[in-house]
């Protein structure tokens, strides 16, 4: 019984082997359509604009901690 050795490929047989094999991938894609893009960004969009809410929320909340709160615990007016 032979056993096969798989010989190296050259560097020009591989990038081609590998362009086809992106060719072919990129031919089962299945891009999205206008209806789905616009849906999306205002998600993005959305959530975005909540978690930039989030954050002034608890930097407000904290600076009046540090500020106002830390300093009153040691008799500061």
């Amino acid at each position: 019984m032979a056993v096969e050795v798989a010989r190296p490929r050259s560097l020009p047989q591989r990038m081609t082997t590998f362009y086809h094999d992106v060719a072919a991938e990129m031919r089962k894609v299945v891009w999205p359509d206008r209806p789905q893009i616009q849906q999306a960004t205002i998600g993005i969009i959305a959530i975005v604009l909540f978690v930039g809410a989030v954050i002034a929320l608890l930097d407000v909340a904290i600076q009046q901690v540090l500020v106002r709160g830390i300093p009153s615990l040691f008799g500061a007016r």
